[in-house]
């Protein structure tokens, strides 16, 4: 039975291989359209092991809200998520690491990349090349691919991944060598069809999720990296989809990269496509070898595989931990440590910890190097001297402003808001004709046109900048730009949009109102708006840039953005103020528009106002004394508004530049 049995193994893929070529015939093509052209790739693992810290992984305002403090150890809450696991990968070589959930797939992925957040490395060593892993090394060597896609919506995939090549390719390439490249890349990942479709998200219908996947997965590829890591790349997607997927990286694998990637319970189709597999359990090394070996291992050691069922699906069963009740608990952990230990036993001799069969063990190495690498060695001496601050900055502004305009729902439903607001406000004080409005009227309507719009903008900006926000965080870790280009293009990007905001929103209010219809008062008027909403602008993008979700971010801008509203000047006279919100009214932009708005309308000019059959002259002057909005002249003014704005700029830097720009969904 046995003999039995190891020739179906042997034989099955080989009478499968005409089936799966008619059923998946989009990925028939295996030619591929560019190979990785440096030396061979080695990704050693030596003896890790490492803890994961749950408590690390709280946020401090969620320890306070369990009545924690957040400075406090947890030394219980060390949990090992990685124990004395060793491997060697080189390239030419896929290798799939399998397991149930909490087996420490995810934490493996994350030291290798050195992302371990929340974690300890308490012993071992991780190599790339013959050297130590550190931060540079991997950001030259490795490209990982997260499991959640983060693109932009409204790019299309060949410009999503032409935006990128301006970024991460050397300078010393041509145009003509960039377009080259991503034409080669999505030759590579068969997206030809979808090139000129949008990427689209949850909300808006693009390309399907398998080849958003491959747009991501295209996005890492196209600086063509030696060592590509991918977690959880079948995530979500149907088995057709992730079969021809896993196909592609299968390819990709055999263009002379080292490929690693994590799945939980692959098919057996998909199966078939590894090279190499570990299979772990609670953080050890159950398996580790040829993936067409792993049933004839476990065979020798007393689990065969049954008839007819998928390895991957069976053995992830037999090492999983069952935690229903504390006896199979400890039976089942029990059984996945003995496991591991018989496997330790057996591959303790082999320099790469992989288990073969005895008649391979004698002759063979773990892989034979690829033969690209000979013919195209002398490519490795190629610049990579990235790209400089100047031309990030240019290509993420014409990035930005192509990915806003594309989104013409969202620009028209603000720009409705803006001109039903600027309609209605201008109607409600319309038909006065050459009569002047009341000192009432007047003072009311200043301050709503400085007070109203701003309010709009902030929801509006900090929402659109935490959906942003992960892509934000992944690009900044993988060195695709740095915090200062990013800075001015999302300031910069946001002024057209802005303009024309502010042009739907200022001119019918103050023509329908009836204001000053003099040239210079209007341009003074629509100057300081401009410059008010402007630093509301500046100061949503503050907040959310500062704090961790929508929800801290959104409540934290409108309590700013009230204590500015109140201490403006309006509700209470400035006089009267108490020492607290007198300090907030001097750092109230809202305050500085309404008094330069009513310096703009009042001084020099003379109102009259009606108490009972008399009629009294008023000059402007007095009436801006009475309300102590005289206390700086208009240019000083301007001066504040332009000073408080440029506190928010610095604080958003300095945001974007220690902040950790991670969303606390995305944990």
């Amino acid at each position: 039975m046995a003999e039995e049995r190891e020739l179906r193994i042997r034989t099955a893929p080989q009478d499968a291989s005409g089936t799966q070529e008619s059923l998946f015939s989009s990925e028939s093509d295996n030619s591929l359209y560019f190979t990785y052209s440096g030396r061979s790739n080695t990704l050693e693992v030596r003896d890790l092991s490492y803890q994961v810290d749950v408590a690390s992984q709280l946020l401090w305002f969620e320890q306070l809200a369990q009545f924690k403090m957040p400075w406090t150890s947890h030394k219980d809450s060390c949990e090992p998520g990685i124990q004395n696991l060793s491997f060697k990968v080189r390239s030419g070589q896929m290798l799939a690491i399998i397991g149930s959930s909490g087996c420490g797939r995810s934490s493996l992925l994350d030291v290798i990349t050195g992302r371990g957040h929340g974690g300890k490395i308490k012993s071992g060593q991780i190599w790339i090349n013959g050297q130590p892993s550190t931060p540079q090394l991997v950001r030259k060597s490795v490209a990982h691919v997260r499991q959640h896609d983060q693109l932009l919506p409204n790019l299309t995939v060949r410009e999503t991944l032409a935006f990128v090549a301006q970024l991460r390719l050397p300078r010393t390439f041509s145009q003509a060598q960039r377009n080259k490249r991503v034409d080669d890349v999505i030759a590579e990942l068969r997206l030809r069809q979808c090139a000129n479709t949008r990427v689209g998200n949850v909300y808006l219908r693009g390309v399907s999720g398998g080849e958003r996947r491959r747009v991501s997965i295209g996005v890492q590829l196209l600086w063509n990296p030696g060592i590509l890591i991918l977690d959880e790349p079948t995530s979500g997607l149907d088995s057709f989809t992730a079969h021809n997927l896993v196909k592609t990286l299968s390819r990709l694998a055999k263009g002379n990269r080292l490929v690693l990637i994590s799945l939980h319970q692959p098919r057996s189709d998909i199966f078939r496509l590894f090279d190499l597999v570990l299979l772990m359990a609670s953080g050890t090394t159950i398996y580790l070898g040829a993936a067409q070996h792993m049933v004839q291992y476990f065979t020798a050691v007393g689990h065969p595989c049954p008839r007819y069922s998928n390895p991957a699906d069976f053995y992830v069963d037999l090492t999983s931990i069952d935690r229903r009740s504390r006896e199979q608990e400890v039976a089942t952990r029990e059984k996945a440590q003995s496991l591991a230990a018989l496997f330790r036993e057996k591959v303790c001799d082999f320099d790469d910890f992989l288990w073969r069969v005895e008649a391979r063990e004698a002759g063979m190495g773990t892989c034979a190097e690829s033969p690209t690498l000979q013919k195209d060695i002398n490519n490795l001496l190629i610049p990579t001297k990235l790209p400089g601050p100047v031309q990030q900055f240019a290509t993420l502004i014409r990035r930005q402003i192509s990915n806003d305009f594309r989104d013409l729902p969202t620009l028209l439903i603000h720009g409705a808001e803006a001109c039903l607001m600027s309609l209605i406000i201008g109607f409600l004080y319309y038909g006065h004709g050459a009569t002047k409005l009341s000192l009432m009227d007047t003072t009311a309507l200043l301050f709503m046109i400085g007070a109203l719009i701003p309010f709009n903008v902030i929801l509006d900006v900090i929402a659109k900048c935490h959906s942003e926000r992960a892509m934000l965080y992944y690009e900044l870790e993988d060195g695709l730009y740095t915090a200062g280009p990013y800075f001015f293009a999302k300031i910069l990007g946001e002024l057209p949009e802005h303009c024309a905001y502010i042009i739907i929103y200022g001119m019918p209010t103050y023509w329908l109102a009836n204001l000053r219809p003099s040239p210079e008062p209007f341009m003074l008027h629509f100057l300081l708006v401009w410059l008010v909403v402007f630093c509301c602008r500046i100061m949503a993008l503050c907040a959310a840039a500062l704090l961790p979700t929508f929800h801290m971010s959104s409540f934290f801008g409108n309590a700013l953005y009230n204590s500015f509203y109140l201490t403006g000047g309006f509700m209470i006279s400035l006089d009267n103020l108490w020492t607290v919100p007198a300090w907030i009214s001097k750092v109230s932009f809202l305050r500085w528009c309404f008094e330069g708005l009513m310096q703009i309308q009042f001084k020099g000019q003379t109102y009259h106002l009606a108490v009972g059959n008399l009629t009294l002259p008023i000059p402007g002057d007095v009436i801006l004394s009475t309300m102590h909005l005289d206390s700086y002249p208009l240019y000083s003014i301007y001066l504040i508004v332009i000073g408080i704005s440029g506190g928010f700029v610095v604080l958003y830097y300095v945001s974007l530049k220690f902040v950790k720009q991670k969303s606390s969904q995305e944990w």
